[in-house]
């Protein structure tokens, strides 16, 4: 990464071993830095999740809750309890269950706000649809977060119900984590504050040291009845969302002028906790903002946190400018925020996020106060604090490390050792951590025993054995009498698989398991790499007899629960035997990198369970034949568009094109066209009505009364990006 050597040593432990990681740090010391570029270029396959909904949207993932399909219910081990209708049902569609099978790697931002008993209904999950006997189901966790900072919310009711089972609320007391062994890595590099003077205050309040010094050092920042001027650009911290509310709607009254509201525009599910701003903003020329977006246009004339003043307001036109650059204005536009979900993609099997909601709204927010726990994350220039009314662990210090200087920061009421609040628990799990952090050969270690770990997937087959004897027994049981010489083949296939590849793969596994132990460079060892190659092969051709030997089992007979136990266990043997067929081919043609073996190993495994759905599936399909024009206008056989919208500028067209006509007809925009079906004709450019029609979600009727404006639209942008017409696709060329 080429940042600091903590955040080097980070990178490392993630990509190369298995092992669980919680990366702490203080406050600006890059953690989501750190994610922003593990989400960009590492190579596992992962997912970005975090406890509340602001925090999913800037980290670029999903809440806990949303993605693992949990109730706010508190998670009590040992019990089916469930508070009213929220109950831990667990039940996922095979797309979720997939994506939780084949990640390697889950992230979960702002850890210090996640409660022990959600960790716990984690681990639940995954276990049930992962490995049951390893914690979180064997999956990688990275936890990011800082501990002096802001706390889970639990009500004292729930703690009445959690306390027997957890010492603490906190993350690491949850039972799960505590069997991982995870480890600790600090980031130590500050790159908010540069003030040596003002990093010792702050170390001070975040390690509860806080002296009769440091107390008077801050308070020396207390200025009684501060005002300052409207270009000065401070901003209030204060505890409480009414005190925000209350400050920000004193100071727009005192404007002149009529306050201007601008409404913010939701497709598909956004959900109101999770908005970025306003949904209704209220504005005046001279309001004090600040930007709640990065800009992300070549120009960079914002950040999210910076303070900034409303110029002038003209209709739907905002002028704004920064209060660092007073002479620059610039026009706002309205930004987008997108509420995604992991999905599976079809073609290239990877893990990719799908867009289930659209915010947009100009990206800011008034902001002449602003909340604490909202501030999480933001750096400002000038702000007066407000803690009198500081009510849990770590708020003062995430207040105060918002400034980059001590001059920057104003004190509105001294401060008192009272408003530092905090947790004993948590200053005795921090001097635990420190001592968790590994060593250059403990990583070392744990990336040699990760690299045997997978490797010793790859040649056990105790999963293979274990589906094989299911099949033989059941097969005993409903055709011993009818099928002697049948069952006898199984029976003998079974004993040669125990001998020949059960027995030998633990032989070959000492084997292997000792020339990684003893090559310092194993990874790239030709000797074990041939032998690894050997094993493919051996292994490889064992398979290939087992799979002719119950190519054809035996699972037709009378009994309705009979035939559903006999087509279940021949499903998981022929799914297994497939799998494993496919894993020894690749190591066999491209030696075993760890690497891309695990890309390949979650590919293959997508691959067998959807042609496993597919043979399910089979009888129910063939039962479906009927009139092809009928499955047309039922929609069935209609195009498959890929979620990705692969035309931004004809998409920015129709969608465009969609409000004027939506707005001319006085109706919803989805009325005119739906969302799903916008981006079909950005991404297929349909050349015809036929092809229009074909697009998902569109129909004959919309092509009847627009076909002819979209196509004409369609037909523009293609003759501008010089895109070519095909011949089925566009005849009247």
């Amino acid at each position: 990464m080429g940042q600091n050597e903590e955040q080097d040593f980070a990178w490392n432990f993630i990509e190369n071993t298995g092992s669980d990681l919680f990366l702490t740090g203080k406050a600006g010391t890059g953690k989501t830095t750190f994610l922003k570029r593990l989400k960009e270029k590492c190579p596992k396959r992962m997912i970005v999740l975090a406890p509340t909904g602001i925090a999913a949207i800037n980290a670029g993932g999903m809440t806990i809750h949303s993605f693992f399909q949990l109730p706010f219910a508190p998670f009590v081990p040992e019990t089916t309890f469930s508070a009213g209708k929220a109950k831990y049902s667990f039940r996922f569609g095979k797309e979720k269950i997939r994506i939780i099978r084949s990640v390697d790697l889950i992230v979960i931002d702002e850890i210090s706000m996640v409660r022990a008993d959600l960790m716990d209904a984690m681990d639940n999950v995954l276990r049930r649809y992962r490995n049951r006997d390893k914690p979180f189901g064997g999956v990688q966790l990275l936890m990011i977060g800082d501990l002096q900072q802001l706390s889970p919310v639990i009500k004292d009711e729930e703690w009445q119900l959690l306390k027997n089972y957890y010492d603490t609320p906190y993350f690491f007391s949850s039972r799960a984590l505590k069997n991982t062994g995870y480890f600790t890595i600090e980031l130590k590099t500050v790159y908010r504050q540069s003030d040596s003077r003002f990093l010792d205050i702050l170390n001070g309040i975040r390690e509860n040291r806080c002296s009769k010094d440091i107390l008077e050092k801050l308070n020396s920042r207390y200025i009684p009845d501060f005002r300052p001027q409207p270009e000065e650009g401070y901003i209030r911290l204060v505890t409480h969302n009414r005190q925000a509310q209350r400050i920000n709607a004193a100071e727009l009254d005192r404007l002149p002028g009529k306050a201007c509201v601008f409404k913010a525009e939701t497709e598909g599910l956004f959900p109101e906790y999770s908005f970025p701003t306003e949904e209704m903003l209220e504005l005046k020329e001279g309001a004090q903002i600040m930007f709640v977006k990065n800009d992300i246009s070549k120009e960079k004339r914002y950040f999210n946190g910076m303070i900034g003043e409303v110029t002038g307001i003209s209709g739907d036109r905002i002028e704004v400018r920064s209060k660092d650059r007073p002479d620059e204005t610039f026009v706002l536009q309205k930004e987008e925020w997108t509420n995604a979900k992991y999905v599976l993609d079809e073609e290239s099997r990877e893990i990719r996020e799908e867009i289930d909601g659209i915010f947009r709204q100009y990206p800011v927010k008034l902001a002449w106060a602003i909340t604490i726990h909202k501030s999480q994350g933001l750096t400002f220039d000038k702000a007066i604090i407000d803690t009198e009314y500081a009510f849990a662990h770590g708020q003062t210090y995430v207040a105060l490390s918002r400034c980059r200087t001590l001059e920057g920061l104003v004190l509105s009421r001294p401060l008192t050792s009272r408003a530092v609040i905090n947790d004993a628990a948590v200053e005795e799990f921090t001097e635990k951590a420190r001592l968790g952090r590994p060593d250059g050969n403990r990583v070392r270690d744990l990336e040699r025993a990760y690299f045997l770990d997978t490797l010793s997937g790859l040649f056990d087959f105790q999963d293979l054995h274990s589906a094989m004897k299911r099949y033989v027994r059941l097969a005993d049981e409903y055709f011993y009498r009818a099928y002697p010489r049948q069952t006898a083949v199984y029976r003998e296939g079974l004993e040669e698989f125990a001998s020949g590849v059960m027995e030998v793969a633990a032989k070959f596994k000492r084997q292997y398991s000792r020339m990684t132990g003893l090559s310092e460079d194993y990874a790239s060892d030709m000797a074990l790499q041939e032998r690894i190659r050997s094993g493919a092969v051996y292994f490889g051709e064992k398979l290939e007899i087992a799979r002719k030997v119950f190519a054809d089992a035996l699972s037709e007979t009378d009994g309705k629960e009979a035939k559903k136990r006999l087509k279940d266990a021949v499903e998981e043997l022929s799914a297994a035997l497939a799998a494993k067929t496919k894993l020894l081919e690749y190591v066999k043609g491209n030696g075993f990198s760890l690497l891309p073996y695990l890309k390949h190993k979650a590919v293959i495994s997508l691959e067998t369970e959807q042609d496993t759905d597919r043979k399910k599936r089979a009888p129910r399909e063939k039962k479906d034949k009927g009139d092809p024009a009928k499955k047309q206008r039922s929609g069935e056989q209609r195009m498959e568009v890929p979620s990705d919208i692969l035309h931004p500028e004809l998409f920015r067209r129709l969608r465009a094109w969609r409000s004027a006509t939506a707005a001319a007809q006085g109706v919803p925009a989805y009325v005119v066209m739906q969302q799903k079906a916008l981006t079909g004709i950005a991404n297929l450019l349909p050349g015809d009505e036929a092809s229009l029609i074909g697009i998902p979600y569109f129909g004959k009727k919309r092509a009847g009364k627009y076909g002819e404006k979209i196509l004409g639209i369609v037909r523009e942008y293609c003759d501008e990006k010089g895109i070519g017409y095909p011949e089925e696709i566009f005849p009247h060329k």
